[in-house]
């Protein structure tokens, strides 16, 4: 409980302030252009950090990083909730993405290393999958309770009770190895590395406000591919890699990070144009939408806590991951259909349970055979892979799925305004039409999870395996 708290916090950081955002918008005078930094800043220092984050987690001790972790995460989020300005707010989000990026591989590799028995590590790999799927959702009903009720800021002040509550319970449970004191750290990896991770989320970003075809995106994406290129290159020949590729080289974990990565793009391109549909075209308060979401919610702990976690130890992996993808990707197909008139009980509403489950089929899985078999000095690292392309999805997914939303939107208004006087109504339904387009794409997204788990997670069930290969170590 005290590492899923953890995990908790840092999950829903990135999508509470979604409904808190046009309040905080407004009183702290935030222009249009500039209100996407309340996101991007957290989102790029955290993706652009977890390598980093995960190689610090194994040198200086998972126990101790993780406690600095909620710690800097906590001052972060104090420091947001009392910004004056929106430079100060930036700010504090981009410094609790760095700490998030400390945190989140600490918790992972601590859940790795402590439940080794099978029927153990099932249960808690299904509730850490759960809030790792569902912490999102939870984040805008949290979100949405905490603007309507109190103030926007209350969504960055929750974090300082739930860190202090988790730090206690560190101190107290928690054991850990002491990390390798002697080792140093790959500080060329980490410049190409997270140079190139923070390039390409910032590019994917920034292709929203200026267009793909901008000098500054194309730059951008180009760039990031260059050092990432220059970084896997690196890894073969540093005495100390960030990243030991034996990791990414072993075909089920591979398939993880692929599958996770995947399937977050549809995941969060849905949350984005749910929130708006719900509020702009069916006119939900804060609340409403906030609690919309929630079957989604319960939908996905139920798959990965009552199913997932039962089948673990009797099926292959991807006997869960496959099912869960092409059920998430027929709540999307629902969803292709909906319009300004959709109702929410019978159009929208099984459309989300569908899709909740599917994810919480697929999400306790790709962690628990993403990191199983790791050498424990590994660990760290691998947690932090894992993270990464949780986090890298979100942030294209949120991009790409936008753009195409946004262009579609406006080539129908575009082709449907004859009457002036049907203004609002085209524009509607032309915003409508946009997501259902962009949902199509993200309906051929999660198939194609579907297929890479099926063709590269070949891995037994845990009980089914007689023999653990060795993971080589590391040269010191």
């Amino acid at each position: 409980m005290v590492i899923a708290l953890a995990q908790l916090m840092v999950v829903l950081d990135a999508t509470i302030v979604n409904i808190a955002l046009p309040s905080a918008q407004e009183d702290l005078g935030m222009s249009d252009g500039n209100r996407q930094w309340v996101i991007t800043a957290y989102t790029l220092a955290f993706g652009g950090l977890l390598l980093l984050g995960g190689r610090v987690a194994d040198l200086v001790g998972r126990k101790r990083t993780f406690v600095i972790g909620l710690i800097g995460f906590a001052a972060a989020s104090a420091l947001g909730g009392a910004a004056q300005s929106s430079g100060m707010l930036f700010g504090a989000r981009a410094l609790q993405g760095v700490f998030a990026a400390v945190l989140a591989p600490s918790a992972l590799s601590l859940l790795t290393t402590t439940f080794t028995d099978p029927k153990e590590r099932g249960k808690a790999f299904g509730i850490y999958g759960a809030l790792a799927g569902s912490g999102s959702a939870i984040g805008f009903i949290v979100g949405g309770l905490l603007t309507e009720y109190l103030d926007w800021r209350w969504c960055l002040y929750v974090n300082v009770p739930i860190a202090v509550l988790a730090v206690f319970g560190a101190l107290s449970l928690l054991h850990d190895r002491p990390g390798h004191a002697g080792a140093r750290l790959d500080v060329p990896g980490v410049l190409l590395g997270c140079g190139g991770l923070v390039a390409i989320v910032y590019g994917f970003s920034e292709a929203e406000p200026r267009g793909w075809a901008d000098p500054l995106v194309l730059g951008l994406l180009t760039g990031g591919a260059v050092l990432l290129a220059a970084f896997v290159w690196w890894q073969t020949r540093a005495p100390v890699p960030l990243l030991p590729l034996h990791i990414i080289k072993d075909r089920n974990r591979a398939g993880c990070f692929l599958t996770m990565g995947l399937a977050v793009i549809g995941m969060f391109g849905l949350f984005l144009f749910m929130t708006y549909y719900l509020q702009v075209i069916l006119e939900y308060s804060p609340v409403m939408t906030g609690l919309a979401f929630l079957p989604m919610t319960v939908a996905i702990i139920i798959g990965s806590t009552q199913v997932s976690a039962r089948l673990m130890n009797r099926v292959a992996p991807r006997m869960l991951m496959v099912p869960g993808m092409i059920l998430a990707a027929g709540g999307m197909l629902i969803l292709t259909q909906m319009t300004v008139h959709s109702s929410y009980a019978t159009e929208i509403l099984p459309a989300l349970i569908l899709m909740g489950f599917g994810m919480g089929l697929t999400f306790m899985p790709v962690f628990s055979t993403a990191t199983a078999g790791v050498a424990p000095q590994d660990a760290g690292v691998t947690s932090a892979t894992v993270n990464t392309s949780q986090q890298v999805g979100g942030s294209i997914g949120t991009a790409l799925l936008n753009t195409i939303a946004t262009t579609s939107s406006t080539a129908y208004v575009a082709a449907h305004l004859r009457n002036p006087a049907q203004r609002a109504e085209i524009v509607n339904e032309g915003v409508v039409h946009g997501y259902t387009v962009a949902i199509w794409w993200a309906v051929g997204i999660m198939l194609l999870a579907g297929l890479i788990a099926g063709l590269m997670v070949t891995a037994k069930p845990p009980q089914h395996e007689e023999t653990t290969t060795p993971v080589p170590e590391p040269v010191i």
